[in-house]
Parts: C-alpha cells; sequence; structure tokens
C-alpha cells in the first residue's frame, strides 16, 4: 500500500458490556473494539506502581537502566537511570509525575517496562484471575502472554508505527492515550517500523482510550500509541501471541528459564548468552588444518549445555518441568518468584487460592516434581501421598495442618508433608486463615 492510498473509513467499535464469550465470537482476531467503563479491571493503579517501582528497583552500580526498561527523553534512550526511574518515596505516579516535570520542564518522556506482571504478585494473580475467562474460550496460548506498562508524556511510542505478533489487550489507567491503526503495512520501504509517519495518517484510524477503557486489536494491525494530551499517561498492556510463532520460543524455555530482571523487549537467549566485544575470538585453524571459528568461552559453554541437554534423560524432565509450569501459571511467565516460606504449626489452617492449580509428576531418584503458579518444588512425596494432600485442601473450608497430616497414607513422613505444605503457600497456592 502506497502513501498515497485513499482514506480507510474505519472505525473502532465501542461497547459498554464485556463478557468473554461475547468477545471471542465478534472480535477475537477480528476487528478492533474498545470496552468503555471495563469493570472489574485486572490492574489497580497502587499495584501498578508498586510493580513499576519494584522493576525499578533492578539497577546495577552504575545506575544502568535495566535490561526490562525502556526510559527515553524527547526520543533519546537513556542508559542511565539518573533518577528518572519510579522510586517508593514518590508515593504513587501522581508524585513520579510532579518530581519528572520537575527535573525535566517540558521534556517529553516514556518508560517501557516489559514482563511487568513478574514484579507483584497481587497485580499477577488479578491478571491471571481476569484472562481465565479467554482461555476458556480460545484456548491457553502456547507461550506465555505478555505484559507491559507504558507511562509518560511521550508524543508517540518510541518506536512508531510497527505491527507485533501479538494480539493486544490495552488498559488505560490514567489520562488520555490514543491507538492509531492502519489495516495493512501503509508504506512499501522495506522497514519494519516508521517513527515519521506523517504521511501515513489519511490511511489510519484511531480510537481514545481513557481510566477504565479496554482496548483490544488483533496481531496484523498496524499500529503506534500517541498521547491525546499533553499530560502523563498510563497503561498496562497484554499481548497474546497469534502471529510468526516460531519452534525457537519454545526452545528457550526448554534450555533455559528466563529471568524477567535480564529480559529486553524481545525476551530471548541473547541476553543470557550476551559477551563483550573483547571476549571475541578471531576465526583459526582447526586440528584438521582447516578454518573454524574460535567459539568465545560464554558461547562454548552454551553450545557444551545445548548438546548435554539434547540427552534424552535431560529432555524428558525438563519438558515435563516447563510443561507442569506452563499449565499452572495461568499463561503468563514468568511467574512472580516465590516468597520466603514460613514455618506451619499444626493448628494453623490453610485454604486453597482460588484459580491455583497443583500438578505434579515422578521426577526420578523416588522423588516428585510438583508444580503451583508457575513456580515448583521436588518432594520425596509419592503420589498417594499427593492425592491426599490436595483432596484434604479442595473443600471450599480453611483446614488444619494436623488434619491434612492425618489424611496421609500411613509411614509417610510429616516433616515432607509440612514442607511441601510450606512451599506451596509460598508459591500463592495456599494461604492461611486467622
Amino acid at each position: 500500500m502506497s502513501t498515497s492510498a485513499a482514506a480507510v473509513a474505519v472505525a473502532v467499535a465501542v461497547e459498554t458490556e464485556f463478557d468473554w464469550t461475547t468477545f471471542a465470537e465478534r472480535y477475537w482476531d477480528r476487528a478492533p473494539v474498545l470496552f468503555r467503563g471495563l469493570s472489574p479491571t485486572p490492574f489497580e493503579v497502587s499495584e501498578v506502581f508498586r510493580a513499576a517501582v519494584q522493576a525499578g528497583s533492578c539497577v546495577g552500580p552504575e545506575e544502568r537502566v535495566p535490561p526490562h526498561a525502556q526510559l527515553t527523553v524527547e526520543r533519546v534512550q537513556r542508559d542511565t537511570a539518573d533518577g528518572l526511574l519510579p522510586t517508593a518515596e514518590d508515593g504513587g505516579f501522581d508524585g513520579y509525575d510532579t518530581r519528572l516535570a520537575a527535573r525535566l520542564g517540558a521534556s517529553r518522556y516514556a518508560l517501557v517496562v516489559n514482563d511487568f506482571h513478574a514484579f507483584d504478585a497481587a497485580l499477577w494473580s488479578r491478571e491471571r484471575t481476569f484472562y481465565a475467562g479467554l482461555w476458556e474460550a480460545v484456548g491457553l496460548p502456547v507461550t506465555g502472554a505478555i505484559t507491559t506498562l507504558f507511562h509518560g508524556t511521550y508524543e508517540h511510542s518510541p518506536v512508531g508505527v510497527h505491527k507485533d505478533r501479538f494480539a493486544t489487550f490495552m488498559f488505560g489507567l490514567r489520562g488520555r492515550k490514543r491507538m492509531r491503526f492502519w489495516p495493512r503495512r501503509p508504506w512499501d520501504e522495506a522497514v519494519s517500523t516508521k517513527v515519521d509517519y506523517t504521511g501515513h495518517l489519511p490511511g489510519s484510524f484511531s480510537a481514545d482510550v481513557g481510566p477504565g477503557d479496554l482496548l483490544y486489536w488483533p496481531a496484523d494491525y498496524y499500529h503506534v500509541g500517541e498521547s491525546a494530551t499533553t499530560s502523563p499517561a498510563t497503561s498496562v498492556n497484554v499481548g497474546v501471541p497469534r502471529d510468526e510463532h516460531h519452534a525457537g520460543y519454545e526452545v528457550e524455555a526448554l534450555i533455559a528459564d528466563l529471568d524477567p530482571t535480564r529480559l529486553t523487549g524481545r525476551g530471548s537467549l541473547d541476553t543470557l548468552l550476551h559477551v563483550p566485544e573483547a571476549e571475541v575470538g578471531a576465526p583459526g585453524p582447526g586440528a584438521d588444518g582447516l578454518l573454524s571459528p574460535v567459539l568465545p568461552e560464554a558461547l562454548g559453554g552454551a553450545v557444551r549445555a545445548l548438546a548435554a541437554f539434547a540427552r534424552p534423560e535431560r529432555t524428558g524432565p525438563r519438558v515435563t518441568t516447563v510443561s507442569l509450569r506452563h499449565w499452572t501459571s495461568g499463561g503468563f511467565a514468568p511467574a512472580p518468584a516465590a516468597a520466603a516460606p514460613l514455618p506451619l504449626a499444626d493448628a494453623d489452617r490453610l485454604r486453597t487460592v482460588p484459580g491455583a492449580r497443583v500438578l505434579w509428576a515422578p521426577d526420578g531418584d523416588d522423588r516428585t516434581l510438583c508444580t503451583a503458579n508457575g513456580l515448583q518444588t521436588r518432594t520425596p512425596l509419592g503420589p498417594g501421598a499427593l492425592t491426599a494432600v490436595t483432596r484434604a485442601l479442595a473443600g471450599p473450608d480453611p483446614v488444619r495442618v494436623a488434619d491434612v497430616l492425618s489424611l496421609v497414607p500411613p509411614g509417610t513422613p510429616r516433616d515432607d508433608v509440612r514442607a511441601l505444605l510450606e512451599a506451596l503457600e509460598s508459591f500463592r497456592a495456599l494461604r492461611r486463615e486467622p
């Protein structure tokens, strides 16, 4: 489509009632839609700010912006934080915006945080509960959905007009934002994004999103986010993978656990295998006299690890681990880190957290892999004991730890059962009642 193409007479559908069944039938993978006044919403401003602080606290001694975040001021990306990331002392987005206005004046800024759900357990739990209805309607995504925070006064998205491999849900939290769309690529040049897209405006259509609104668009739409006003705006995007899926994404999950504090926007293994230029060796002759590359040690270790992993005795357990974590994470990985386990007394009462699933599988050496909420532990308990534990906690009422211990098969070490209960509580699959 050339820049001289005729304007596209398209308007985003607007709905005031929301349910997943109707959404899946009318709009999923079909067309954008704007839901006004969504209730209940999976994101609360206080939780979002708390997660933003936690995400911004992962800064090294050089005060570098963490790799899962992107900070730009007037379209210039900052490598160092320089005091421009949210802090607990700000008290909220209002305080953060006031502080940045004093620092930056009229300069526009953008804060983007990838894998946002991994930085706050309450936010992740609320988000997972909300999307359970979509997974029932369309199926759990093969790879996890992503969550991204967008905040600031930026004129438009730093990356410009682009197309994702994700179907996207944008939740308006503060201020007003505008999303601009093109049903197909609006340029002929061999580029994947455009920051200067003024010449393509006639072929676009847009929708304004305010607090409490939810905007959805399918993966095949080119789009760009814009500021509807000069005031700061905050939104959270949830992307569900739909397009250009590659087996490499599964391979990455099988080889290594991706740490959200080390992920870039691509979220790939290049962040884990990064090698400084000084470590890269030059090609040299091999033992047979032929020219062969000399791998830097970091890559050599990765190749050896991959070769070792390729053995069936390694791949089988890893596939089991990744599968169980995927089925218990509710579609959003990586899950927030486990809390510190706390001792459980016999009189303590436990109940299963709604939506939490506990799954297990044999793990060799007379141990069992047990997963919940995308996290895992290994226990010497067998299937009989695990079945008894999960059944005891399956009811609507809280159960005393002593009663759970009394229901496991005779001869089962009680300390092992107690340790498993403490681990599941740290995974937030169980909670103790007063």
